[in-house]
């Protein structure tokens, strides 16, 4: 079975992360995997809306920093992965919609805030989760977070990577929908079919206006991000940090 199962069903096409003991944690290939089909929807008569979720207890966990020496699979083309992706999201000329149905931390925060539209469970919570292993926000993150919820929360988010429940997200405008977890699937499937069966080329317009007031300093951010993210990828606070990962401990950072 794929680590990404992709099912169309109704004009809706999801795109489900699949490795629940990983909490969904990401490899390239899902990565490559989701932009591909992100990009060919644009072509499809036959997809009306695009639905992001996982399996399990988490959305997605963000970057697999399991195994052995974490720091070497990554480097600026990880990061420029991820920005593919938030481009993919936003560029798309349909609804995107992230099924959030448990923890979203890392670049997982990142690409359910890229989506059009959050659907969280109430169980669900994020968290950037970046600093806690010597690296910064990326995906876009410290551009769509702080036009949420304004500077104040968004560094409290981006330097303490506190962990926010879905309905503190809900509060700030960082997701669109907090249902209870009983009656989430439902709901959910409600949503992607008003969706499904709406008018295209008015919700092309519409994603294309709010995108175009809302998100203008994107890719200024994104480039930003790529080039602290290259910096701090070679440092050794980051091997500190993905090893204390991997070794469940605190990381002991000093600085270079």
């Amino acid at each position: 079975m794929s680590d990404l199962e992709v099912r169309l069903d109704d004009g809706a096409l999801w795109l489900t992360l699949n490795r629940p003991e990983q909490f969904n944690a990401l490899t390239g290939e899902m990565v490559l995997e989701a932009i591909t089909q992100l990009r060919d929807a644009t072509t499809r008569d036959d997809v009306r809306v695009v639905v992001l979720t996982g399996t399990g207890g988490a959305f997605s966990a963000g970057a697999d920093l399991g195994g052995e020496a974490a720091q070497e699979r990554y480097d600026a083309g990880s990061v420029d992965a991820a920005n593919h992706v938030i481009r993919a999201i936003i560029e798309l000329d349909k609804p995107v919609v992230c099924g959030l149905n448990g923890i979203a931390a890392g670049v997982g925060m990142s690409v359910a805030l890229a989506c059009d539209l959050v659907v969280a469970t109430s169980s669900a919570a994020l968290t950037l989760a970046f600093t806690k292993i010597g690296l910064m926000p990326d995906g876009g993150a410290t551009y769509t977070v702080a036009a949420a919820v304004g500077r104040a929360r968004a560094m409290r988010l981006a330097l303490l990577s506190d962990l926010i429940s879905a309905q503190e997200a809900y509060d700030a405008g960082l997701v669109s929908h907090v249902l209870d977890d009983a009656a989430y699937a439902e709901g959910l499937g409600k949503i992607v079919r008003r969706l499904a069966t709406g008018a295209p080329l008015a919700f092309a317009a519409t994603k294309k206006a709010v995108n175009a007031a809302t998100l203008g300093g994107l890719e200024d951010a994104l480039a930003r991000e790529r080039t602290g993210q290259s910096l701090l990828l070679r440092t050794d606070d980051v091997a500190e940090g993905m090893q204390a990962f991997t070794e469940k401990r605190r990381p002991d950072f000093h600085g270079h």
